[in-house]
């Protein structure tokens, strides 16, 4: 298993690794050198570092095509049911090392560049990485396309080319500023172009009747280019596909524009149909009714669904039964899950290419289209469920509009014979909601028109049912399921965690990448003082790098040796950083009350983006770099207690974050985190939790054992019960010296005394409209804090409980996320399959 040694350890294996690798070595140093010579047309006396890193990239993606191009004849000679994913997002990070990690190919790559004079670590660190994704949501795709190439799943992803990705987050004087993430502008040596099969996808236009049926006309054309990305497999020589489609302008131009000399406008107006994939809106979890983010939506969606049916047709099955056109072996042949309802005009788009275009019956249709929909809801806030204004469709979508209707009417039909006079009912399963503006509830859609439902964590699933969409569980129980999410063990392990990864081979082998479940047979060594040195090393070294990092980026010169406290994901008021912040106060003010007092050092880490037009989450975060302000620069303090804000948090910057942490933060109010997967990566690399039983930290929990995890604060029910009850922040605050203290200093302007007035709405929020209930758990969080501290003090019981966390981190890998998908929605079994290399099997030339 490939690992980054020192250079005595690549100098000793080079020796013993025999005439293979070496040949190897020396085909990498070679292709290495011709794309930098032919493809980058660069000699060694001009290249930079980035030159390099694109030679090394293509050298790495020649080793990938063969097996790409095999995966997909493959894909044809078997005729699988394929999986089509489809999501608005993937939070990829970068894919150099991934790729060769997966290949098989790491070491022989890292001994080239030794080789030729080059620190391959420093050419990784040159790739951008990929601007397509933000949040949870995007990564857990990303995670979910790993698996399914190295579960040898016949799938596809499909989702937007953004030019611009999510802002580029700078902290200037404590604020957050964004900057254009502008993530292409060196190019992308991943993808491919494929402008042979552009396809046109329409807007606008009107309506009309005709003896065939239905017909969308007059509608305004917009093109969409895909481009291909290689996703390979871990050890399998699969590579499978996502597709990202670019908009282009049509070609043809007015002709009037011409006689009327008006040409470089017509030119200047193609740009206007391309902002399309321009730009990712920057939060997944707020909805906005934003025209331009309904057209990215459907533009996706379009363009996805007639190339699922040209694949559908062409298929060697198609050809078998000489029936291009037979729908009824569609479902058997399709699975398309919707990740979140971004691409829920999948289910109406199909309605109109199966009815208008395909001409089937409408029951055929739809039956067609539920057993072939699955989806996917990823949040119960309010303010992240789509609800598109019906005015908004009609005038971009007309048809689509008609056939949401349609589908409604019966919908309704069907509610009413079940509950008959039940209006009220009614009026609640709806799609189209008349309260105020009306508007088509994109949710209730997705629900409708699929064959399953699945939230992403035991107790955000039981929401749904109980809660958020209880009556359509009650009218339609078998539809609903649980698919707790999980992480590729590959990136958030082996290639971010080197040492820690050799350690555990040392133990139990070499298979648990992908038999995460494995882990669990180091529990047998939970309380092994040996192996607790050797965690404690690899912790140490992790630590050390981060402190590196961090005094070079932020000039704090942090305490290695200190607990190191972490918080990484978007800032919003559910995911309560303001918690943590108060508790940054609370020790600062206990370190000043008695700076002689025996301290737990800790080093707090806070990182994360807030969308650029959410005024509070930017409040958070300038109210935590003030805190740090103070708390740094306070002799009194010293290397007790260091506070930093993580600026433009990212996949590349999580990679070295998750291995250095001893502690991670989950703490949302109970009941608002659908699931997580930031906690189970700190959990797989050895940190401890603090949290409330919310999301996947209760089936973490479960997992590890009460006793290895810091639980806190209200559940769900207590929630509801205070809630229900009326909740006064006052009470708390008036009960407890050290909360009241903490929100007077920030009320008070003791962290902005250039300012006194800057922090007062925060501490409003605290005491008048917190939604999240901060006070209410504050007393129990600081009580929980204090027993990490505890623990830390005593590093046989710290250790103990990171090898048991280490241990049941099996469940939550994205493996096992995967295959009960691919078993329970999707119909298929995960076949393991490991494809002939294409060294060993040549390549088919048709």
């Amino acid at each position: 298993m490939a690992t980054p040694q020192t250079d005595a350890e690549r100098r000793k294996q080079i020796s013993i690794r025999g005439i293979a690798e070496v040949g190897n070595v020396t085909e990498v140093k070679k292709n290495f050198n011709r794309h930098l010579h032919y493809t980058l047309v660069k000699d060694r006396n001009v290249a930079t570092l980035r030159d390099y890193f694109f030679a090394l990239a293509n050298t790495v993606r020649d080793n990938m095509v063969g097996r790409w191009i095999r995966t997909q004849q493959y894909y044809y000679e078997k005729d699988p049911k394929r999986v089509y994913y489809l999501s608005l997002e993937y939070y990829m990070g970068r894919s150099l090392q991934n790729t060769m990690i997966n290949l098989g190919i790491q070491s022989e790559c890292e001994e080239a560049m030794y080789q030729l004079g080059l620190d391959i670590e420093n050419l990784e660190e040159l790739e951008e990485d990929a601007g397509l994704g933000n949040g949870g949501l995007g990564r857990l795709a990303a995670c979910f396309l790993d698996s399914m190439a190295t579960l040898g799943l016949a799938a596809y992803g499909y989702g937007i080319r953004y030019e611009y990705g999510i802002f580029a987050q700078k902290i200037r004087n404590g604020e957050q500023v964004e900057e254009p993430d502008d993530w292409l502008r060196f190019g992308n040596p991943w993808e491919k172009a494929r402008p042979e099969y552009m396809l046109p996808v329409k807007f606008y236009g009107r309506v009309i009747d005709t003896p065939e049926g239905k017909k969308w006309v007059d509608a305004q054309v917009i093109y969409a280019m895909p481009y291909d990305n290689p996703i390979p497999g871990y050890d399998n020589n699969v590579v499978n596909t996502l597709r990202l489609w670019s908009a282009k302008s049509p070609i043809d131009f007015n002709l009037k524009f011409f006689n009327d000399g008006d040409y470089i406008q017509a030119v200047l107006d193609r740009n206007l149909a391309e902002n399309i994939s321009r730009v990712l809106y920057p939060n997944d979890n707020f909805f906005e009714g934003k025209e331009l983010r309904l057209k990215q939506e459907y533009f996706m969606v379009a363009a996805t669904l007639q190339d699922i049916i040209r694949r559908y047709k062409a298929s060697k099955f198609g050809c078998r039964e000489a029936v291009r056109t037979d729908f009824e072996q569609f479902p058997s042949k399709v699975a398309i899950q919707l990740n979140d309802t971004h691409p829920s005009l999948a289910i109406p788009e199909l309605m109109r290419i199966l009815v208008d275009e395909e001409h089937l019956d409408w029951n055929k249709a739809w039956n067609i289209t539920v057993r072939t929909c699955a989806y996917t809801n990823h949040t119960i806030l309010p303010e992240a469920l789509e609800r598109w204004p019906v005015s908004m469709l009609e005038a971009i979508l007309p048809r689509h509009l008609q056939i949401i209707y349609h589908i409604n009417f019966l919908h309704l039909e069907n509610v009413k014979k079940l509950y008959p006079n039940d209006f009220d009912r009614l009026r609640r399963m709806s799609l189209v909601e008349e309260d105020g503006e009306k508007r088509i509830n994109m949710a209730h859609l997705s629900i409708v028109g699929s064959h399953a439902v699945n939230g992403v964590a035991a107790i955000h699933s039981q929401i749904l049912k109980d809660d958020l969409f209880r009556l359509f569980y009650e009218m339609e129980p078998h539809k609903f399921q649980n698919k707790t999410n999980g992480i590729t063990p590959r990136r958030w392990l082996l290639l971010c965690n080197p040492g820690l990864s050799d350690l555990i081979c040392e133990k139990i082998g070499n298979e648990w990448p992908v038999h995460l479940d494995q882990l669990l047979a180091l529990k047998k060594w939970a309380k092994d003082s040996n192996f607790h040195r050797n965690l404690a090393r690899v912790k140490q070294e992790n630590k050390l790098k981060l402190a590196q990092i961090l005094e070079k980026d932020y000039g704090v010169k942090v305490n290695p040796a200190s607990l190191f406290d972490i918080q990484v994901k978007r800032i919003h008021e559910y995911k309560r950083q303001l918690l943590n912040c108060l508790h940054i106060i609370t020790l600062y003010n206990r370190i000043k009350k008695d700076p002689t007092a025996a301290f737990i050092p800790r080093t707090i880490m806070i990182g994360g983006k807030a969308a650029p037009g959410y005024y509070v989450a930017k409040q958070i975060i300038k109210l935590i770099c003030a805190v740090a302000n103070v708390i740094n620069n306070d002799p009194i303090v010293g290397d007790k207690l260091k506070v930093i804000f993580l600026e433009n948090y990212r996949v590349s910057l999580a990679e070295k974050i998750m291995p250095a942490a001893d502690l991670s933060e989950q703490i949302s109010t109970a009941g608002t985190e659908a699931s997580g997967t930031g906690n189970m990566k700190f959990m797989l690399n050895g940190a401890l939790t603090i949290g409330t039983l919310d999301g996947a930290n209760v089936e973490m929990a479960e997992e590890m054992g009460r006793e290895n995890i810091f639980i806190f604060g209200m559940t769900v029910e207590e929630v509801e019960a205070l809630k229900k009850k009326g909740y006064n922040a006052y009470e708390y605050y008036n009960k407890n010296p050290e909360t009241k203290q903490c929100v007077d200093q920030i009320a008070g302007g003791f962290f902005s005394p250039e300012n006194p007035n800057e922090f007062t709405n925060i501490a409003d929020i605290l005491l008048k409209y917190d939604h999240y209930l901060l006070l209410a758990d504050f007393e129990s969080y600081i009580k929980a804090q204090d027993l990490v501290s505890q623990t830390y003090e005593n590093p046989a019981k710290w250790h103990e409980m990171v090898v048991n966390n280490i241990a049941s981190s099996g469940k939550f890998s994205s493996d096992r996320t995967i295959a009960e998908y691919a078993r329970e929605i999707w119909g298929i079994e995960p076949s393991w399959e490991k494809l002939p290399a294409p060294e060993a099997a040549p390549l088919t030339i048709n």
